[in-house]
């Protein structure tokens, strides 16, 4: 196979190790490599010396955020999110360099005027506080809040970038997100079968009109794996980033105000603040 062909492209280079990479490379003359080193990178099960643990990517734009001029091409526009999701997260991991495509702004979920329900939006990030003590992995209240906006949003029109309406929201409409196993079983132990329930990691790729992003632990420092873990900005910028229209975070009010023992964590911390934010 050594140079066997011209161009090798290596779709998700975030998630290909240098190792496989360096196997690869000998097949081809030029390699093209595409991919986002701002979401998850690839899972490792072991300990590798010096950088041969990371990602290709990680390893070749360091602490980049985008990609440098001189290195390769940034694309630049997302066709999936409303801009008001787009602004955050192009400000928060993108260096307010991603734009949304013309239209996405028409992506709405149309909330009733005058409803009683927890929405009063339908479009954006959208923080609903929930408060709880002593959960790390896992929490009956967010489950139960998940439950009622599940409920919610079933039956409501939602519109395209023609602004037309498409359809209305159903089971298969709403992702569930939660950091942690028990967390993600809670949640599927009170919603209807056929519901899209599970981690950040079974859902890079994939998109729904509306995300519902279930944070549960009460206090950053106790979760388990640490802050590090629950705010790690590349697992917020995925589950966000699922949504066409409507991403909304439900959590302790008492997270924006982990207690801290590094700098790091402070950026964490604030990073998070910053999305909780938008309301």
């Amino acid at each position: 196979m050594r140079q066997a062909v011209d161009y090798l492209f290596i779709d998700e280079a975030g998630q290909v190790s240098v190792a496989n990479l360096v196997a690869m490379a000998a097949a081809a003359r030029n390699l093209v490599l595409v991919g986002d080193q701002m979401q998850l990178g690839q899972p490792t099960q072991a300990q590798h010396p010096e950088d041969s643990g990371e990602s290709t990517l990680e390893y070749l734009l360091q602490d980049e955020r985008t990609v440098p001029a001189d290195t390769g091409v940034f694309l630049d526009t997302t066709y999936r999110l409303h801009p008001h999701i787009c602004q955050v997260n192009s400000e928060a991991f993108y260096e307010g360099k991603l734009h949304s495509a013309p239209g996405c702004e028409n992506r709405e979920i149309r909330i009733p005027a005058g409803g009683s329900g927890i929405l009063t939006r339908g479009a954006g990030i959208v923080f609903v506080p929930v408060e709880h003590e002593g959960n790390t992995q896992g929490s009956d209240e967010e489950a139960e809040v998940v439950r009622e906006l599940f409920d919610e949003l079933q039956g409501l029109e939602y519109t395209g970038v023609s602004r037309e309406v498409v359809g209305r929201l159903g089971v298969e409409d709403v992702l569930v997100v939660a950091p942690y196993n028990m967390q993600v079983r809670k949640i599927r132990d009170v919603l209807p079968a056929g519901a899209r329930v599970g981690s950040v990691d079974k859902f890079q790729g994939q998109e729904a009109p509306v995300v519902i992003v279930s944070m549960c632990a009460s206090e950053g420092h106790d979760s388990p794996r640490g802050i590090e873990f629950l705010l790690n900005p590349n697992r917020l910028n995925v589950a966000l980033s699922r949504a066409q229209s409507l991403a909304i975070v439900l959590g302790h009010p008492g997270l924006a105000t982990t207690r801290c023992r590094a700098l790091g964590q402070m950026k964490l911390v604030n990073l998070y603040c910053r999305i909780v934010g938008n309301r």
